[in-house]
């Protein structure tokens, strides 16, 4: 062994000078060393003589560039890589502090607190990799270092390295590739390809050993461990609030699909069961009330039921409740409860039957425990179309009993009041809803029509008021009608719908909706917080997370945002707040990370949320992606998205004149006046193609209505390089920093 390290040290002394032996792994050894060229201290990190072999100088030094590739702050970089003599070796930052191995065989388990403070540089320095199509395959203790309060991961690439040369899962002295306490099952089993949910495993055994003070899956050999890990799921964690249980169990899901897409998702969930209150909330889905009605267009009907249950059961505070959204896409599906619970994180489910005949109506209803899949209450209600609402504050009321939950006097008097008592207003704004919530032009035109007409023959209703200021919002957004005239006659309906009834949600919503097109930021918090007090609107909380965003009030809006994806999980929009939250902070790799894995399993080719993962692949600085993505948008002809996305690709591919041609031809600058998002997309294309000036006017535009995020302008936006240093963009972060601290949340 001497010997080796002294034909080493003369191999590589014209570069490197080892100093000491740090340690040694499944795979190197680390030892301490002077970089002579630059006097620096580096950990250099010698590849075992059985991998070396293997694997050759030229395959090795292929696949450990993808490394290099690799900037992140928690990520120890790659300084060089070689070989000598048969050695093959590569060169990180020597980090000062200790590893987490070390600090958990001083401390044996950490709390909740600690565990996350240590998970969340993890997973952000994962979501850069893994959004560069690295894989680390080796997330363990040893991996993760602990220098000056901050974690930061090593090694990348190291795993996939000795992968490449053909080694198998396990070498022939039970040396496993990766290190079987923490590789997936599907390392474990030695399949060609692993993504980014096989460190989503790893590091939920990290997380596991972290709370528990041992990894999940122990046993005398490698291959005892891994028999373990493919019989089942872990033990239960004690000592943790069952909320952490639960997102850790789920993140060491045996089959991929059944974990956490991402690390960032997984650390969200973390933080969410960490912080969620452990003996007041309980959860629930109200599931699609199927339709036994002899007709089949009374569909609308039993969705109705199913979302002002919804709305209903929202009003109580202390209950978690699935929005529509969400809860709509189970409509049909063969799913039984347990399974459907489970992928939604809550612990009860309602589902029920609807059968109407004329103006009679039959109801069933049944609460289920979703662990147990066993009924804790069934009833049956045989009533007129007349008495429905009475039904619904029935139902309402009967599932809090059944949760035993307890109703405050406010609670009891909301349930009781009802946007509307006409059921022909009622059953229009049913039909109405179906239609312009499919956001298309045809759907919010019928839904218009709808709306009216019920008008014209119930006189003013406070819900169809409401309804009508949705559904012209609407028209404005998507450009139907894209005119000063319909944004203010969507504002005077919402007004009129508070005026006969001060608690509906959906007037409230939609008013915020015109003020955030007004720029009024201040006056669309103070409305929407009355929004999300009411019924915990997910709508509401979307927006809320999205505006305080762009105002710059991260924590804020991470808070909203979280609230907004745990009642809303199933929807592209959700995770669109969370992605803007992280966007809006520097986190673009995790924001595509978010965005993309929505994207594919929610809504591929919707222009909406494809527009977004554009926004953050540029942000990321992931141009040639970026540009695949927003050429699609332009190619789906869909408003104002399509030329959004041409102008975007302009602009990346550097052609000035195609992004003016694009200004010239289209809306976007109409649309940009009354958008703060909008006036920023603008500003960076063109200040990426050299129009200064009219880059500046749209930062200004984007200030004065709302976008008081100075940090991101002046740190994290990489489209405002150029910009950045002249006195009239320092004068309007100047103007940024003093509106945010003006602004009351």
């Amino acid at each position: 062994m001497r010997d080796a390290l002294q034909q080493l040290n003369a191999s590589i002394a014209d570069r490197y000078r080892i100093e000491r032996e740090l340690g040694v792994g499944g795979m190197a050894t680390v030892y301490l060393a002077n970089d002579l060229k630059h006097d620096r201290e580096v950990a250099l990190k010698v590849l075992r003589p059985e991998f070396a072999a293997t694997l050759g100088a030229d395959r090795f030094l292929a696949e450990i560039r993808l490394t290099a590739r690799l900037q992140h702050a928690n990520i120890v970089p790659l300084f060089d890589s070689g070989e000598a003599d048969g050695f093959l070796y590569y060169v990180m930052p020597y980090v000062e502090g200790e590893s987490l191995r070390t600090r958990l065989e001083r401390e044996k388990r950490l709390d909740v607190e600690a565990t996350l403070a240590i998970v969340r540089p993890v997973a952000q320095a994962l979501a850069c990799a893994h959004a560069l199509g690295v894989v680390h395959r080796d997330i363990k203790p040893e991996n993760i270092l602990l220098s000056r309060g901050q974690s930061f991961v090593t090694d990348f690439g190291i795993a996939r390295a000795v992968s490449a040369a053909g080694a198998g899962r396990m070498t022939a002295t039970g040396l496993a590739i990766g290190t079987p306490a923490y590789m997936s099952p599907e390392q474990a089993l030695g399949e060609a390809t692993v993504d980014a949910r096989s460190d989503v495993y790893s590091l939920g055994c990290v997380i596991y050993e972290l709370l528990m003070g041992e990894p999940p899956f122990s046993g005398p050999t490698a291959q005892a461990q891994i028999a373990r890990r493919l019989a089942g799921p872990p033990p239960h964690l004690t000592g943790v609030p069952t909320a952490v249980d639960e997102v850790v169990r789920r993140s060491l899901a045996t089959a991929p699909q059944d974990r956490f897409a991402t690390a960032i998702a997984l650390a969200d969930a973390l933080e969410a069961a960490a912080r969620r209150p452990p003996t007041t909330e309980k959860s629930i889905v109200v599931l699609p009330f199927e339709n036994l009605s002899p007709d089949p267009d009374n569909a609308f009907f039993a969705d109705g039921l199913t979302e002002e249950l919804i709305a209903e059961l929202s009003k109580v505070r202390t209950l978690r409740v699935i929005s529509r959204t969400s809860a709509m896409q189970f409509r049909g599906a063969r799913k039984g409860v347990p399974a459907i619970v489970q992928e939604l994180g809550v612990h009860y489910a309602v589902e029920g039957t609807v059968r109407r005949a004329g103006q009679n109506v039959r109801i069933t209803a049944q609460l289920i425990d979703g662990a147990t899949d066993t009924h804790l209450w069934a009833e049956q209600y045989t009533t007129t179309l007349d008495d429905v609402f009475a039904i619904q504050e029935r139902l309402a009321r009967r599932i809090a009993e059944g949760l035993e939950v307890t109703l405050t006097p406010r609670e009891k008097r909301l349930l009781a009041t009802f946007p509307s008592t006409d059921l022909r207003a009622y059953e229009a704004w049913l039909r109405a809803r179906q239609e312009g919530w499919k956001y298309t032009k045809e759907g919010v035109e019928r839904a218009l029509s709808l709306v009216e007409q019920a008008l014209a023959v119930v006189g003013d209703d406070a819900l169809l008021y409401a309804a009508l200021a949705t559904f012209l919002y609407q028209s404005y957004d998507v450009g139907i009608r894209h005119d000063e005239e319909t944004l203010q006659r969507a504002e005077e309906c919402a007004s009129r719908a508070l005026e006969m009834n001060p608690n509906v949600s959906q007037a409230l919503l939609a008013l915020d909706l015109v003020r955030y097109k007004r720029g009024d930021v201040q006056g669309l918090i103070r409305n929407a917080q009355r929004a999300v007090d009411l019924d915990r609107n997910s709508d509401a909380l979307g927006l809320l997370g999205l505006v305080l965003s762009e105002a710059g009030r991260i924590p804020e809006a991470r808070r909203f945002a979280e609230e907004f994806l745990a009642r809303d999980p199933l929807t592209v929009t959700a995770h669109l707040s969370m992605c803007n939250t992280e966007m809006f902070n520097g986190e673009a790799y995790a924001a595509v990370e978010r965005i993309r894995g929505a994207v594919e399993r929610l809504a591929p080719d919707e222009p909406f949320p494809l527009f977004w993962l554009g926004q953050a692949l540029g942000y990321a600085g992931r141009d040639e992606e970026a540009l695949a993505v927003y050429w699609k948008v332009a190619k789906m002809k869909a408003a104002l998205f399509s030329p959004c996305g041409e102008m975007a690709c302009r602009a990346l591919e550097g052609d000035g004149e195609g992004v003016l041609a694009v200004l010239d031809s289209s809306e976007l600058r109409a649309m940009a006046a009354t958008d703060t998002t909008g006036s920023i997309f603008l500003a960076n294309h063109l200040a990426l193609v050299g129009e200064t000036e009219e880059a500046l006017s749209w930062i200004e535009h984007g200030i004065d209505w709302g976008f008081t995020n100075h940090r991101f302008l002046d740190e994290h936006d990489r489209f405002l390089a150029r910009l950045r240093g002249s006195p009239r963009f320092e004068a309007l972060l100047e103007r940024a920093r003093e509106k945010e601290r003006a602004l009351e949340v």
